[in-house]
C-alpha cells in the first residue's frame, strides 16, 4: 500500500514514519487563525497519549523525558485535529492554545525572521 493510502488510527500509529530515535515532527498549529505556534517532536507513546489525553504530549530530545505542554506554565495545547502528511513522516497538530507556545512568552515560537534580498 501507497503511503497516501494510508489511514491512520490509534491502533496502527507505528504506521507513520519515525526517525531512528523513534521521533517525528510535530508542528502545533492555533485551529482557528492558522498561526503556527511551534514546532517538537513526539515519540509513539507521547502521540498516543496526545490522542487519549487531548493536550499535546511532546518528548524532550534534551530531558529525555515526556512533557505536556502547558504542565508546569499553564500554557497547555488543547488538540483539536491531528493531520499526517503525504509521507506520514511529518505531523500537524491543530491546538487551541492557552497563553504563550513559546518558553519565551511570546505567542509563537516563529516571532522572527530571516532578512530577504531585495530583487530589483
Amino acid at each position: 500500500m501507497k503511503k497516501e493510502e494510508i489511514t491512520i488510527t490509534l491502533d496502527n500509529l507505528a504506521d507513520l514514519t519515525f526517525n531512528k530515535d523513534g521521533l517525528i515532527p510535530a508542528i502545533a498549529q492555533d485551529y482557528e487563525t492558522q498561526e503556527v505556534l511551534m514546532m517538537a517532536y513526539m515519540n509513539i507513546d507521547s502521540l498516543r497519549e496526545t490522542i487519549t489525553g487531548g493536550k499535546a504530549c511532546y518528548w524532550s530530545r534534551s530531558r529525555q523525558e515526556y512533557w505536556v505542554k502547558g504542565m508546569t506554565s499553564g500554557h497547555f495545547q488543547h488538540v483539536k485535529g491531528i493531520f499526517y502528511d503525504c509521507d506520514c513522516d511529518t505531523l500537524l497538530i491543530k491546538v487551541e492554545q492557552i497563553g504563550s507556545a513559546c518558553h519565551t512568552m511570546k505567542r509563537s515560537c516563529f516571532y522572527r525572521s530571516i532578512d530577504l534580498p531585495k530583487n530589483e
